[in-house]
């Protein structure tokens, strides 16, 4: 990409590689899983244009960044840790953060907790506070509410219980990839193992066009993730070329086969801890301004109804109407750039404006 710059950065006990593009305020874009720096690669070329630096890292346990072997160094204080260092190593006191996927996690719970060294935040296919690590906004609600609310719900984002309770009880009814992914290194050798073949499959099964499948025929027992992963059509899709993908599994299998998704299985491995983690904040609010975008066949999506986004809304009184984008699933950057980018870019005109 013309104009990118990389370099690698102390920040938080480990390095970070960094890629950045243009001058000016920073726009800090973070992936998730199975994500890559490369995700962004439209976003960063707008961001440039219009005058901001766009950074984007490999994240903790990805690419050429470090991949510590405890799972606990992939907690939610260290991965705020790390942005908030990566802002210091430069001498930058807010940026605007732009997260998808377990990013989106990571940027809701840094202006969560973080909110001066935020000038806003943009969250994108993972709605605030309703990932594996929430309590569906409902945190701050009384017990008996709660209880009410919760009696009979297996969800994963509950207040009630950590999400390992919702894992095994929704793993004991079909085959669940969370659940498969807390056993060390079983899911780490057979991911590695086929890196290509699984990561054409996951990112075309997320896709508007894809499909996950029937998981709820596939028992936990015996069942392997690319079990329940329908085959993906050959490359190049209209939004994936067959250079793009091998760069992407390329940069996983830097840490060899065995090893290649340990980092990132790691952010499912850390539920728990980060759910005990969270109950500091669950009765706080996010007060910087904030943008959520998501494809409307997205579906970590699915499950987004009008109460959780009306419960969202209370815990985060600056946020814009919500953005879903059609025919786009939950890579919705990379589907349908144009629509992402325009949103974000509407965003930033408004905070330069100081609205």
């Amino acid at each position: 990409m013309a104009g990118m710059r990389q370099q690698r950065v102390e920040v938080n006990g480990i390095h970070l590689h960094i890629r950045c593009q243009g001058e000016g305020p920073w726009v800090v874009l973070c992936h998730g899983y199975p994500g890559h720096w490369s995700n962004w690669r439209s976003q960063m070329q707008v961001l440039a244009d219009a005058g901001y630096t766009a950074v984007v890292p490999d994240m903790r346990g990805y690419g050429q960044s470090s991949r510590p072997d405890d799972v606990s160094a992939y907690n939610m204080n260290q991965q705020i840790g790390d942005m908030c260092g990566l802002l210091d190593a430069f001498g930058i006191q807010q940026a605007v953060f732009v997260g998808q996927d377990f990013g989106a996690s990571l940027v809701w719970n840094l202006a969560l907790r973080q909110p001066e060294r935020v000038r806003a935040v943009v969250g994108i296919s993972v709605p605030f506070d309703h990932d594996y690590y929430g309590r569906s906004c409902m945190g701050h609600l009384p017990d008996a509410q709660l209880q009410a609310l919760h009696a009979d719900s297996l969800l994963v984002a509950s207040p009630l219980h950590p999400p390992s309770v919702g894992f095994a009880a929704i793993a004991e009814q079909q085959f669940l990839h969370a659940q498969y992914f807390q056993r060390p290194g079983v899911a780490d050798r057979e991911l590695g193992h086929n890196a290509g073949e699984f990561l054409r499959r996951i990112y075309w099964a997320l896709s508007a066009e894809g499909s996950l499948g029937d998981w709820g025929s596939f028992p936990s027992q015996g069942t392997a993730y690319l079990d329940v992963l329908p085959p993906a059509p050959s490359l190049p899709w209209p939004w994936m070329s067959e250079d793009d993908m091998a760069v992407i599994v390329d940069d996983y299998l830097r840490a060899g086969a065995d090893n290649a998704f340990s980092g990132a299985l790691a952010s499912y491995r850390v539920a728990d801890e980060n759910w005990h983690i969270g109950a500091a904040y669950a009765a706080q609010n996010i007060t910087v301004p904030a943008l959520f975008i998501a494809g409307e066949s997205d579906p970590v999506v699915a499950s987004l109804d009008d109460e959780m986004v009306a419960r969202m809304r209370q815990r985060i009184p600056d946020l814009q109407p919500l953005v879903l984008v059609p025919d786009a699933g939950h890579f919705v950057q990379l589907e349908k750039p144009e629509p992402v980018n325009s949103a974000i870019s509407a965003f930033l005109t408004l905070l330069a404006a100081g609205a």
